[in-house]
């Protein structure tokens, strides 16, 4: 299996990912005859058919998975220091994974101006999207009307910038408010789990355009409607909303958490609205991932 690298945005060292995982992902991902057979037979039905995911996900809030959270801590090293909970406390793996962290732990970049990274995980962004020429292959985009499912609001950001952000089963998985904003109700687009790894991203990049996913316009005065859309992956075909629509949030504030799994969120600016921060602009023009952490400095916004 290709590795995955990714730049560590502490240390700034370039590292390679420890997958959770790996060897279901090289089965279906791999380069073997039997890989082709797998990808072609097996993994349509996983992805296009949410029972699986869901059956795996209900193991994951049974009691007995508790078993797996000590010996996965352990595995990837995870900082139990930052658990705003013992450990011995949740009741089932999943309780783990959806586990809140100390305030302390996440400070919120300072400045009017300044856009904040909205959860923690692997980055990509990208200034202008019209002119991205693949966003982890070149060659290979996707459509932002698809994604959207709106002609209308696709064209108003086909010029706008995108932000994103892959979170490993390894990862925190809360999402927060990237800056103060007043959120709409959202809206959910039903489609397929597929995984949202880079290896099964190179392969597909309309993964991100199919799978399920639930988009909600924040409104904002400084960085005028940004698009902030959770999408599912394989095991994770639960996305639960923790905000109220039309209240009021700070940058920082919660605004959910995904269940069990790998998955993804993407943010769409409008046009000429922010500038990302250069560390995370040059990896990404190298089509390398910036590991950060939610709460860390994303973007200024731009003078109108």
């Amino acid at each position: 299996m290709h590795t995955i690298r990714y730049i560590d945005r502490q240390t700034k060292k370039e590292e390679t990912e420890k997958v959770y995982g790996k060897r279901l992902i090289e089965a279906f991902y791999g380069t073997t005859f039997l890989s082709h057979i797998l990808e072609k037979t097996l993994l349509p039905l996983i992805g296009k058919f949410s029972l699986l995911s869901r059956l795996y996900g209900y193991l994951q809030k049974k009691p007995k998975s508790r078993a797996k959270i000590r010996p996965f801590i352990n595995t990837f090293h995870v900082d139990v220091s930052e658990f705003q909970d013992d450990v011995d406390s949740f009741a089932s793996f999943n309780d783990f994974f959806i586990r809140k962290l100390k305030p302390s732990c996440r400070p919120i970049a300072n400045g009017h101006d300044v856009a904040i990274l909205p959860a923690d995980g692997r980055y990509l962004t990208f200034q202008n999207i019209k002119n991205s020429d693949g966003f982890l292959v070149k060659g290979k985009v996707f459509s932002l009307e698809d994604l959207l499912q709106n002609k209308a609001l696709a064209h108003k950001y086909n010029q706008g910038s995108m932000v994103i952000a892959r979170l490993c089963p390894t990862d925190y998985h809360r999402f927060h408010f990237p800056y103060n904003c007043t959120p709409e109700t959202p809206r959910l687009i039903n489609g397929h789990l597929f995984s949202v790894n880079p290896i099964a991203l190179k392969r597909n990049i309309h993964i991100l355009s199919e799978n399920k996913r639930v988009i909600t316009p924040l409104h904002t005065k400084t960085f005028g409607t940004i698009q902030f859309i959770e999408v599912g992956a394989t095991a994770v075909g639960s996305i639960h909303q923790t905000f109220t629509p039309g209240e009021h949030y700070s940058k920082g504030d919660e605004k959910g958490f995904f269940s069990f799994g790998g998955s993804c969120i993407i943010l769409l600016f409008e046009p000429f609205r922010i500038e990302f921060d250069q560390d995370l602009v040059e990896a990404s023009s190298r089509r390398i991932e910036t590991k950060a952490l939610f709460g860390q400095s994303l973007g200024r916004a731009l003078s109108l």
